[in-house]
């Protein structure tokens, strides 16, 4: 399988995932305020999964890109990915339907560590696939920023049966530090 097929793939799995969630946005039932205010968690957590569904997208692409060649290994740890991040949607719908409470917010952010880890493992994948020196290894250097979101999810797990709102700005903290696409490839591909 070349790379190409293999991030269409992915592409298509990433936007069937988007249209499930916005699928779950209920029309409010009346035409005031008072209508609106049970859709509003719904939407928050669609509108901050729909963000972290679009950096996947976007650094996934890039990561693809640094390939050299498609293995089994990179195959298999792109589903693994794939898996996890089809679990969005689930998590997203059940944090939103009950107003962020403190089991669905951490259910939520187990979800996201797990991609997470999935991600750095399909990265691990393509740099063994190229070998020792590895352009994508020269690009993400020591990952700090990928090791840091690793804690920060798995930090907001726990925390939020404490603050449930603290655990869910982590969240979207996370996702403001990964918002602009990661240049470190995209400078050392071009």
């Amino acid at each position: 399988m070349n790379k190409t097929r293999l991030e269409a793939f992915s592409d298509g799995v990433i936007a069937i995932l988007i249209t499930i969630m916005v699928l779950e946005l209920r029309i409010p039932e009346g035409a005031d305020w008072d209508a609106v205010l049970p859709v509003v968690p719904v939407f928050i957590t669609y509108v901050l999964s729909f963000v972290i569904l679009g950096i996947y997208w976007t650094n996934h692409h890039h990561l693809i890109h640094a390939a050299d060649r498609m293995t089994a290994a990179i195959l298999w740890t792109n589903l693994h990915l794939l898996f996890w991040l089809s679990l969005i949607p689930f998590a997203t719908g059940w944090m939103g339907r009950n107003n962020f409470a403190p089991l669905p917010t951490a259910l939520y952010g187990a979800v996201l560590l797990l991609c997470a880890i999935s991600y750095t493992v399909l990265q691990r994948a393509i740099i063994a696939a190229q070998g020792e020196h590895s352009r994508l290894k020269e690009a993400i250097g020591s990952d700090a920023k990928g090791y840091a979101s690793l804690a920060m999810y798995a930090a907001a797990i726990p925390l939020a049966f404490v603050d449930r709102w603290l655990a869910y700005a982590i969240y979207v903290a996370v996702a403001l530090v990964w918002f602009i696409p990661d240049r470190r490839i995209e400078k050392r591909l071009s």
